[in-house]
């Protein structure tokens, strides 16, 4: 196939985003190339005293159907599709006048924009494109001879090249089709999900759409041996996704991942909240009177782990709070708001990465959660369980107390935010213990103990942060050992889902040491 620069003498041009139309406009006139257009954008270039003809005066058809149909006719798909080089093609062309069309610069009816204002359906309808997509398929198809443009973002380098050349390159229009194909495609998967929502409540559905577009692509992934990108979902959701950085380095894909957990973690909380991530894994969390408090409490935790981490707080972020964090090193640092004072603060670490929501996700929300497999994907509702006071049975002689239900209910929490095997020692509703990802329950139980231990010989404490705290487990404990382990621990109260076998057996362990044992009945693995 030739390389040769093909000239463009006739564009069509029909755009819901003006953005950087006139001046794509001017730099195809100047260069003696005729503009076809439609309604809006007809009416903007004429404005702005740039020649223009109407579609409808092209075609010999006027619009019709309130606008529905307008470039759905021979005339303009037969001058887009019409190979140059098929004598055949030229041949009919000629028959039936029609001039072939040499660029097509289009994009679409704003659906998404509209659904996402709370538009009513029949408005929603009305905002499906089904002209342009045909022309930017059309376009795109036939790319040997047609240069297709679906956003400003493109006009640049195209008309860098354009007004270089006068004309494109196959390789440069091969381009631009897939960059069509990939926008048609993300705009139908769109509305397809929005049919689906509104006809059925089917969480899991038949077809999979993923649409999302890259926000940006990241040094690397994991290890710098793999190549990563961040995309951004189309649905609106504080978080990451939606967060300005104010400062720092770049994110890199470890980072976006683990401040991804530590501020999904922190929005389980409506109390001043602070939760420190290592790894995608809770290290330290705490609810207080205040966010100093709050992060004081969960920093001290795991201190050695905290090193290096991720902060993630649920309120704006304070001058106070910033002066304590920042005296140890940190990556990264989420709030749904800061203060100036505290901004300044943070200013003078200049590696601090520091980002700001604008707002906290809901723990209730019913996303998707979404996982590649070999040849597949595993596809699962998000994990929005919660448990309440009500929920839990007491199934050990003593019951718990109000402390100890509170401190319950708080480290069930964040154990839903733990690898799993997961377990939690909280005491006054702040972690002194976390045990993570083990292959056996009793040695995340050990763990944690042991970790507690060592936090509490630096404090110069003569007991273990665990003596007198709750401990919180994700899924049944299938052996007393894990009991043992957490009554070694001085732990006065246990929750957990239940449903072992040897349930009893765990229950005996924990009536002969008088602990408070409550089952929930509802399990938080998370791998």
């Amino acid at each position: 196939m030739s390389q040769a620069v093909k000239p463009i003498q006739r564009a069509l041009i029909s755009v819901s985003d003006k953005t950087g139309l006139i001046e794509l406009a001017q730099a195809l006139v100047e260069n003696q190339c005729e503009i076809l257009s439609t309604g809006g954008s007809a009416r903007v270039l004429r404005e702005a005293g740039i020649a223009v003809k109407d579609v409808s005066d092209h075609t010999g058809f006027p619009e019709i159907l309130d606008g529905r149909v307008k470039t759905l006719v021979p005339q303009i798909h037969g001058g887009i599709l019409g190979q140059r080089a098929n004598t055949h093609h030229i041949q009919q062309m000629k028959e039936h006048n029609i001039s072939p069309i040499d660029l097509v610069c289009v994009n679409l009816y704003p659906f998404e924009q509209t659904v996402l204002s709370g538009a009513g359906k029949e408005e929603c309808i009305e905002n499906i494109d089904i002209g342009g997509p045909a022309l930017i398929r059309a376009a795109a198809k036939n790319h040997e001879d047609v240069v297709v443009l679906t956003e400003p973002a493109q006009y640049k380098e195209f008309l860098e090249i354009f007004t270089s050349s006068y004309g494109t390159t196959l390789a440069q229009r091969r381009q631009w089709a897939g960059k069509a194909y990939a926008f048609t495609a993300l705009y139908d998967a769109t509305i397809a999900e929005w049919f689906a929502k509104g006809q059925h409540d089917d969480e899991l559905p038949k077809t999979l759409f993923i649409h999302a577009q890259r926000e940006h692509l990241l040094r690397y992934g994991e290890n710098p041996h793999q190549k990563a990108a961040f995309y951004r979902k189309s649905a609106f959701s504080f978080g990451v996704a939606s967060a300005r950085q104010l400062q720092g380095k770049e994110l890199s894909y470890n980072n976006i991942n683990d401040t991804n957990a530590a501020f999904e973690a922190v929005a389980e909380f409506d109390e001043p909240a602070v939760v420190v991530v290592k790894h995608a894994n809770p290290c330290g969390v705490a609810v207080s009177h205040s966010l100093l408090s709050a992060w004081e409490l969960a920093y001290r935790c795991d201190p050695v782990s905290a090193f290096g981490g991720i902060v993630a707080t649920n309120r704006s972020l304070d001058e106070k709070t910033a002066l304590s964090l920042s005296e140890i090193f940190t990556e990264v640092v989420i709030a749904p708001d800061i203060t100036e004072e505290a901004q300044a603060v943070l200013q003078k670490k200049k590696n601090l990465r520091v980002l700001v929501t604008g707002g906290m996700p809901d723990p209730a929300r019913t996303d998707r959660v979404l996982h590649s497999v070999s040849g597949g994907f595993l596809l699962q509702s998000q994990d929005n369980g919660i448990v309440g006071e009500d929920d839990l049975k007491t199934v050990t002689k003593r019951k718990p107390t109000l402390q100890e239900v509170q401190d319950m209910l708080f480290a069930f929490k964040v154990c839903k935010h733990v690898k799993s095997n997961a377990i939690v020692y909280a005491k006054d509703k702040a972690t002194v213990g976390i045990g993570a990802g083990q292959m056996s329950r009793v040695d995340s139980v050990r763990i944690a103990l042991n970790k507690s231990r060592e936090v509490s010989s630096k404090l110069h404490l003569p007991d273990p942060l665990t003596k007198g705290s709750v401990v919180a487990s994700d899924a049944f404990f299938p052996f007393a050992d894990g009991v043992m382990t957490a009554i070694e621990a001085g732990a006065t109260a246990i929750i957990q889902p239940g449903g072992s076998i040897r349930d009893q057996e765990v229950i005996d362990a924990a009536n002969k040491a008088n602990l408070a044992m409550v089952f929930t009945g509802m399990r938080h693995f998370r791998h």
